[in-house]
């Protein structure tokens, strides 16, 4: 794949449909719905999902040991900001050291660019350079380009996997990722914060009651989600419409605020009739999560504050604390002061892999 790919300006047609979303929040593109969906091998979800752990959705026949050889294409999508560029840096920096190792199952990387045009990253990491949203529509709710982003690469990039992993600039892979999904059933992690049930009256806002109960809706967002290429196609429009309809409904915008174009993802999913195996293992989130065990990625977006005890203060600068949110304007330092003794290894492993990464990565300093 080329490193430098554009697509051009979106259609004159496409921005007149994306603002009618935006002002008549009842448009949608649901007539793509599909009523029911089967699994790869003809099996229906009841069948799948027979036989399967009770806290942890996940079927027991399917293998975590990477025996598979079907490759997944990781895509994250991003910004030109320097805040989304190093993270893109280190990210793509750990894919490469797992992509050949035993038991990986990853394929190609794509940064999905959504800034509208190429920045200086182009020829360090494989970019497809899409169109941001219409100006105002995504109303200061940047995140609302990534379903957009995600329309557009779909349809006009060349993607020769059939699955498709959808990451974020702040994910690190810790172990080698094996395909998880099962056919066409697409594998999630399962967020705590994303509870569908407790806002029934939101969600059937849109996923009606003649759809099915609400607890087809899972509690994921898109990301980290390893899916079939061909039901993303199907489900991305539909995300997008979906994100859109939440950003303009007063009540469902403050009541899911920062995690709104997750709830989309996932009411778009059960509205296609995808169910997502919910594997707690796919990812951990350090400092809550304190070991890596055999967990996949690791997703830094929470800050890690310890006093020099090696406790944990959170809601409390620490004495030694790193936060992304500290290098919104350029990347962190090399050589970052690892944490003191008692500090759970999950941070302690995330410090030391920003640091490798930007002990090699050439002109680190230099966005």
């Amino acid at each position: 794949m080329s490193g430098k790919k554009s697509v051009g300006r979106a259609s004159v047609l496409l921005y007149v449909t994306l603002a009618v979303g935006f002002f008549f929040a009842t448009y949608n593109f649901m007539t793509m719905v599909m009523q029911s969906r089967a699994s790869g091998d003809g099996s229906s979800v009841a069948d799948v999902y027979q036989d399967t752990d009770p806290v942890v959705r996940m079927p027991r026949k399917v293998s975590l040991v990477g025996k598979s050889s079907r490759k997944f294409h990781v895509a994250v999508t991003a910004t030109s900001a320097p805040y989304s560029q190093w993270q893109c840096r280190v990210m793509y920096y750990w894919y490469k050291k797992f992509k050949d190792a035993h038991g990986s199952d990853m394929g190609g990387f794509t940064r999905v660019l959504h800034s509208g045009s190429e920045d200086n990253l182009m020829n360090e990491i494989p970019t497809f350079v899409v169109d941001p949203l219409p100006n105002g529509l995504d109303q200061g709710y940047i995140v609302l380009n990534r379903p957009w982003a995600f329309v557009q690469w779909l349809e006009k990039a060349t993607i020769e996997e059939e699955y498709i992993l959808m990451g974020e600039p702040d994910h690190i892979f810790v172990n080698p990722l094996p395909n998880l999904a099962h056919g066409n059933y697409p594998v999630g992690f399962p967020f705590f914060y994303i509870k569908p049930a407790e806002n029934e009256n939101i969600i059937r806002k849109f996923y009606p009651k003649e759809k099915g109960p609400v607890t087809n809706v899972d509690p994921i967002g898109n990301s980290p989600t390893i899916i079939t290429k061909s039901l993303l196609k199907e489900i991305a429009p539909t995300w997008l419409n979906v994100s859109l309809r939440i950003k303009n409904d007063k009540e469902a915008d403050k009541v899911f605020g920062w995690v709104q174009e997750m709830y989309a993802y996932a009411v778009a999913s059960a509205l296609h009739g995808a169910k997502h195996i919910l594997l707690k293992d796919f990812m951990l989130q350090p400092p809550w999560d304190t070991e890596i065990g055999k967990k996949f990625i690791l997703h830094y977006t929470y800050g890690c504050d310890y006093n020099m005890k090696g406790e944990l203060t959170y809601g409390k600068f620490g004495e030694w604390r790193f936060d992304k949110r500290q290098y919104l304007n350029g990347p962190p330092p090399k050589n970052l002061t690892l944490p003191p003794p008692g500090v759970p290894e999950s941070v302690v492993r995330l410090v030391k892999m920003i640091n490798e990464a930007s002990a090699n990565i050439p002109g680190w300093d230099t966005l």
